[in-house]
């Protein structure tokens, strides 16, 4: 007898589900369906089987268990061949090529050396609170330039003195480029792949007009700080970076290194990583009794005469409570997971076998996602998941190793687990603990100075970032007001 594919919403003829999935928030609708027909469910989108997996049990046999079948990328034409991100390993097939870019980036980005990163880390958050003091109505750009200047600092070398420097500009519409193009059914050329070569003039062909947009733009993003790097590196003036140790390390005996430069071009590339600050910003303001805690237990380990640093960490597991809540709370790869520039994205593993799970059958070449919304978001796990409480992590004032780690689920599964994840871990980190110790976050007040209501939500698109939302930023003290000030002077 043959197997049938797992559960799902009934499709429609030739078009499957196309028109049963939402443009955004797809995850809450994978979350929805899984209520009704299980925790592994199957929907279809123009011949293209896709499979969604809403429990960890699910996820691990899978994408751990079974990760030699599950472990590689489904062709993207849009936003590989036609944009120009194929260099990226995360969108790469599993095989040799991917296997080669995971271990460079992990060189560089495995936590031992990103230990080596924490006085940038440091500086690049204390810098920020200038920002903050002088204009919080901008924390949102604030945040971006935060994230791009570290990564800028620690990849090239390169100094971001200005939230509307080319680099973070062009880094953000290439961003967007990913966001756009690799939305499921976004674009035909995604599912009947011989539409690229449909050319640029023919009616109907705007999505060629965009591809060349974006392909310039994802090209600059590469290419313009590694030749900075590169001059700087033959003139004896590079500033230390991962770039400029990896050329450097070059042998000189070398005759033909263009292979093993395009390498390290494309590592700096991938080097833009993650922060979910965004969404913690949105939790203070939400929550003022559990802003107040962390201070409290800042100003008793830390006192308030200085800023805390990583030789703190071991003493403040409410903040480390806090970290791992935001992570579950408004998870930023809800359909994992990977990230880059300081946001997250989605693309699903694709199966290159047929394969058999629970009695369903799952054809090769299905689409799979692992749901990490449904996971951080169960309720018999987390009780009242949608409220924000670091509490349900600790016992006894430790972290509670009896409650589900976030982390198992919030930066991806398998052999294509999140590689940034160790610097995104203390960037939030540092980033947390400097903003809390000099100032008080508050929702904004309407025009009868009431609280304005806050919620959570995501903008739409692929890329897990919170929609665009006010909030009230202001020292805690004048002594809070004269420490920003000395940190964010100091060179």
């Amino acid at each position: 007898m043959s197997l049938g594919l797992p559960p799902g919403p009934p499709g429609r003829l030739l078009v499957g589900n196309l028109f049963d999935l939402p443009h955004d928030q797809q995850h809450l609708k994978f979350h929805e369906w899984s209520k009704e027909y299980g925790h592994v469910i199957h929907i279809s989108i123009l011949g293209q089987h896709i499979v969604v997996l809403n429990s960890l049990q699910a996820i691990s046999d899978i994408f751990e268990t079974r990760s030699a079948i599950y472990s590689s990328r489904s062709r993207q034409p849009m936003i590989i061949e036609l944009v120009g991100w194929g260099w990226f390993f995360a969108m790469l097939p599993y095989g040799e090529e991917w296997r080669k870019g995971r271990r460079a980036f992990h060189q560089y980005f495995n936590p031992g050396a990103v230990e080596e990163y924490q006085p940038q880390l440091i500086q690049a958050a204390r810098k920020s609170l200038g920002r903050f003091l002088a204009d919080p109505d901008e924390f949102f750009a604030h945040v971006r330039h935060m994230v791009t200047a570290l990564i800028m600092d620690v990849a090239y070398g390169i100094e971001i003195s200005h939230k509307d420097d080319p680099y973070i500009q062009v880094a953000e519409v290439a961003m967007a480029s990913i966001s756009e193009s690799g939305m499921p059914g976004a674009f035909l050329v995604n599912h009947i792949p011989i539409l690229k070569y449909v050319p640029v003039w023919f009616p109907g062909a705007g999505f060629q007009k965009k591809a060349k947009y974006w392909r310039k733009v994802v090209e600059d993003m590469i290419n313009k700080p590694f030749q900075n790097v590169a001059d700087a590196v033959r003139q004896g003036t590079a500033t230390p970076s991962i770039t400029s140790a990896a050329l450097q390390g070059l042998p000189e005996e070398m005759e033909d290194t263009a292979h093993e430069r395009d390498t390290i071009k494309y590592l700096g590339g991938i080097a833009y990583t993650v922060s979910t600050a965004h969404n913690w910003f949105l939790a203070m303001a939400m929550y003022p009794d559990v802003q107040k805690r962390a201070q409290a237990v800042l100003d008793e380990v830390v006192g308030t005469s200085r800023l805390p640093d990583f030789s703190d960490r071991d003493r403040l597991p409410y903040i480390e409570a806090m970290i791992m809540e935001t992570m579950r709370w408004q998870v930023i790869t809800p359909l994992g997971e990977c990230v880059l520039y300081g946001l997250s994205f989605a693309f699903p593993h694709c199966s290159t076998e047929d394969d058999e799970y629970q009695g369903y059958f799952i054809p090769k070449g299905s689409l799979v996602f692992g749901n990490a919304w449904s996971i951080l978001h169960d309720p018999k796990e987390y009780p009242d998941p949608e409220r924000f409480n670091p509490e349900r992590f600790l016992e006894d004032g430790r972290i509670n190793p009896n409650v589900r780690d976030p982390r198992v689920a919030a930066f991806g599964f398998g052999r294509r687990i999140c590689p940034g994840r160790f610097l995104s871990d203390r960037m939030m980190f540092s980033l947390v603990t400097s903003v809390l110790s000099v100032f008080d976050i508050a929702p904004p007040l309407d025009q009868e100075d009431n609280p304005v209501s806050l919620k959570p939500a995501l903008s739409p698109g692929i890329i897990g970032m919170s929609a665009p939302f006010k909030c009230a930023i202001k020292p805690r003290s004048p002594a809070a007001e004269d420490l920003i000030r000395i940190h964010s002077e100091k060179p």
